[in-house]
C-alpha cells in the first residue's frame, strides 16, 4: 500500500500506486484505483477474485480512514464497482 502522507511509493514509474491521504494515483493523478491500475490488478490476480477482493478491501479500509468517509457508497463503488461480474454458474 501507499507510503507516508503525500509521498509516492517507491517502485516503477508505471506502477500506478496510490498516494495518501488523498488516494490519487501517483502516476496519472486519477482517483485510485485508476484505469491502468485496474487492468494491472485484473492481470495480476487473474481468476483469484477472492484475493483481489481482500486486497481491495484492505485498501478501502485505509482510504475510509484517510478520507474520513465512513460508510461511503461512492468509495465502495470506486474500489469494487469496476470489478467484472462472474458468469452465472461459476
Amino acid at each position: 500500500m501507499a507510503e507516508a502522507e503525500g509521498s509516492t511509493p517507491p517502485g516503477r514509474a508505471d506502477e500506478h500506486a496510490p498516494v495518501t491521504p488523498g488516494w490519487m494515483c501517483g502516476t496519472c493523478d486519477a482517483q485510485w484505483p485508476c484505469e491502468p491500475k485496474r487492468e494491472q490488478l485484473l492481470a495480476e490476480y487473474g481468476m483469484d477474485r477472492a484475493m483481489l477482493s481482500v486486497y481491495l478491501g484492505a485498501c478501502l479500509a485505509s482510504a475510509v480512514e484517510d478520507l474520513h468517509a465512513a460508510g461511503s457508497t461512492s468509495l465502495q463503488d470506486r474500489f469494487f464497482g469496476w470489478l467484472p461480474r462472474r458468469p452465472k454458474g461459476h
